[in-house]
């Protein structure tokens, strides 16, 4: 008998494995992470950051926190994944900055170099990057690439500089993208922390952007500055070879993403427009593209969507972040016809990756305390109504 239950059991094994990457199979299933401890090291553990390599290795890269606040003692901490995020290496500290800010954590995979680059800001004043030519193993010393930004003073007397944060994103002529956003808030002057900005508005969304593999950076094209305090932002390349920015803001009574559009990523930008289908509590959210097959537009964007809720956040300074979905758009960032929900409750900042096998990941925060992955596939978000492979 014994010998007959295990034979059942692998039979239904195998058999969830192989409808996995059969069209019309839907699965979601959620892993917990990382998790802020009370009295531990990280008192917070918030701003999620996931990339996915061609190989199936999975990084995801958090802030762990001192204590609830952007300007705590903060580390940039990853955990790693070799089969696609089903299981995890334990966590490790990726960048320890002191007493400092360690935050907005940005990775992009460069398929031309076979390179993973690493970006993060330290106390709202530098960025660095760094590299990785193991797939996450190890990365290098981080270089401080603030001085090739010079050419952003001259347009925006920024206090406050960060990227991202989530993923950047590759183009096809291989240009490497990061949003990037500035804030002009005025320094601290006395005490401990005399001379250092404290602030994140009034804020711009802008860009930095390589061409030549992260040995250098240079300065895009701030924004047009229609809507209040246009900060984090995430990028999309657009069906015809540009960029889309999705743009947190803080437009009075608008909550609502932003979306405006680059011919080359970097210059020329339009004017960002509300968009009334992607609904935000003021918050960051995350986009990616999954087309799929030859000639089809697919873009995903992952976001708190609590219009339901018109209670505002404990802080008071935006809607409730909960109900975190994600939507679909087939017609390059226009309208998001279709939403499943990911996470009902409390939820807040996510990012978005998709492995080989077209499996897409979601590295998100919720219950106020854990950072978990999901992981899910078109089947599932589209209700078995699309699939990849058409």
């Amino acid at each position: 008998m014994k010998h007959i239950i295990k034979i059942i059991i692998a039979l239904c094994v195998s058999t969830s494995f192989l409808n996995a990457s059969e069209p019309g199979w839907s699965f979601m299933e959620k892993i917990p992470l990382f998790e802020a401890v009370k009295g531990g090291k990280y008192q917070s553990i918030r701003i999620p950051c996931i990339l996915a390599l061609p190989d199936n290795t999975v990084l995801a890269v958090v802030a762990g926190r001192s204590r609830v606040s952007d300007w705590a003692d903060i580390d940039m901490i990853m955990r790693r994944s070799t089969d696609g995020g089903k299981t995890w290496e334990p966590t490790k500290v990726l960048v320890d900055a002191g007493t400092d800010v360690a935050d907005n954590p940005v990775l992009i995979w460069d398929r031309d170099a076979k390179v993973v680059h690493f970006l993060h800001q330290v106390d709202y004043a530098r960025i660095y990057h760094m590299q990785s030519t193991d797939g996450g193993k190890t990365f290098s010393k981080g270089v401080d690439i603030t001085p090739q930004l010079g050419a952003f003073m001259e347009k925006f007397k920024w206090g406050v500089i960060a990227p991202g944060p989530g993923h950047g994103i590759q183009l096809k002529n291989g240009r490497l993208i990061v949003p990037v956003w500035l804030a002009g808030g005025k320094p601290i002057t006395t005490g401990r922390e005399a001379g250092r900005a404290r602030s994140h508005g009034p804020s711009v969304a802008t860009v930095i952007y390589s061409d030549d593999h992260g040995k250098t950076w240079h300065c895009g094209d701030i924004l047009p500055k229609t809507l209040q305090n246009m900060n984090e932002t995430v990028a999309v390349e657009a069906d015809d070879g540009g960029v889309m920015f999705i743009i947190r803001n803080g437009e009075p009574g608008a909550y609502a993403k932003a979306i405006a559009r680059s011919p080359n990523g970097a210059t020329d930008w339009t004017k960002a427009e509300l968009n009334k289908d992607l609904y935000s509590p003021i918050c960051f959210g995350s986009a990616l593209r999954i087309s799929g097959a030859p000639g089809k537009s697919r873009i995903l964007f992952c976001n708190p969507d609590s219009r339901l809720n018109p209670k505002p956040n404990r802080a008071g300074q935006g809607r409730a972040r909960e109900n975190l979905s994600v939507r679909l758009s087939y017609d390059d960032g226009r309208t998001w016809p279709v939403s499943r929900v990911i996470e009902p409750g409390y939820s807040s900042y996510s990012d978005l990756a998709m492995l080989p096998d077209g499996t897409i990941l979601c590295l998100y925060e919720h219950g106020n305390k854990y950072v978990s992955v999901a992981r899910f596939n078109l089947e599932w978000v589209s209700s078995r109504q699309d699939t990849l492979s058409r």
